[in-house]
């Protein structure tokens, strides 16, 4: 038996990256993985490796997050079939293009708000009466590092959606504090992924930690028999912590 046996976790963006990464350490520790994603292909992928790894299927939910109307959808559908979500892990995102801020295409810069502001709000409001079902509702949602936030040139729109959403992750936190759901931000910092790769074309991947890396702080975060902070918290802090009392 591991801390997440018989729980039932969604994880959006588990096509890949950092997403794929925390499915599939949900379902090796014993979690029912709701994986949605944008790529049927590539959750298909993700569910032959949770398969082999585990001998149970993930549920697989290819899903638009910038589609306002299917949540209420998906909402509905995880209702009637588990009746409760456990575990939430927000991974969906996009950085947009790097671009001043003024350059934009309106267009682009409506896109980002919506995958990576709009859709949190959306997501929220759906299955927070899903969350309330369990009884130690874990709620992690992705971020990015306090220089972003804080203002970086290029990064605007991406920049502030991301502080717009840890604001609003803050906000439903506290409103929520008399329930047992709890919620938790993580900034993962630079790490191997196809976004960094855009972002960085002539930065060498292998110098960059693998997303499954961050796997053991998000088992951490879910864990029902621990509460976890509430401020955003650096996995290479974290990392650097664990080590030292490892």
């Amino acid at each position: 038996m591991t801390a997440q046996t018989g729980r039932i976790a969604l994880v959006t963006g588990a096509s890949r990256g950092i997403g794929r990464a925390c499915a599939l350490a949900l379902a090796k520790a014993g979690a029912q993985v709701i994986a949605c994603g944008r790529s049927r292909a590539a959750l298909e992928e993700l569910d032959d490796e949770v398969f082999a790894a585990t001998g149970q299927h993930a549920t697989l939910i290819p899903f638009d997050i910038t589609d306002n109307d299917a949540f209420d959808r998906l909402s509905s559908v995880l209702f009637e079939r588990f009746g409760r979500i456990d575990v939430l892990v927000h991974a969906a995102a996009i950085s947009g293009t790097l671009s001043p801020v003024t350059h934009h295409e309106p267009k682009d810069f409506d896109k980002v708000v919506a995958v990576n502001l709009g859709a949190t709000w959306h997501l929220l409001r759906a299955l927070e009466p899903l969350l309330r079902q369990s009884t130690a509702g874990r709620a992690i949602f992705l971020t990015t590092g306090a220089s972003v936030t804080q203002g970086r040139a290029f990064w605007g729109p991406y920049g502030a959606t991301k502080a717009a959403m840890e604001t609003l992750v803050r906000a439903w936190a506290d409103e929520i504090e008399i329930t047992p759901i709890r919620a938790a931000i993580v900034s993962p910092g630079a790490m191997r992924t196809r976004m960094r790769a855009a972002a960085y074309p002539g930065e060498d991947p292998e110098t960059l930690p693998l997303p499954a890396e961050i796997a053991p702080l998000i088992l951490e975060l879910a864990d029902p028999g621990k509460v976890p902070p509430l401020e955003t918290i650096s996995f290479p802090d974290w990392k650097l912590k664990a080590a030292q009392y490892a």
